[in-house]
């Protein structure tokens, strides 16, 4: 399966991740995710998507935890 190799192509990667290759080569367009070329095709290191889905993850939680004060303060409760 393509999350045991290390170094996937466009298609193992956007299995491992859930989207679409053509998805996958949007957010490499807009350099949003780790990639790197080898000859003229796009790798992607499983570490790296790690790492970076993570440091997503984070991001989304931290605002998620911030929301309920901006809320409040909107409804003029704070």
């Amino acid at each position: 399966m393509a999350d045991s190799r290390e170094v996937m192509n466009i298609r193992q990667a956007s299995q491992y991740l859930g989207v679409s290759p053509d998805t996958l080569y949007k957010y490499v367009g807009e350099q949003k995710i780790p990639a790197f070329k080898l000859g003229n095709r796009w790798r992607f290191k499983k570490s790296k998507l790690d790492q970076w889905m993570e440091e997503k993850s984070n991001q989304m939680e931290a605002r998620s935890k911030k929301k309920p004060k901006a809320a409040a303060k909107a409804a003029g409760q704070l």
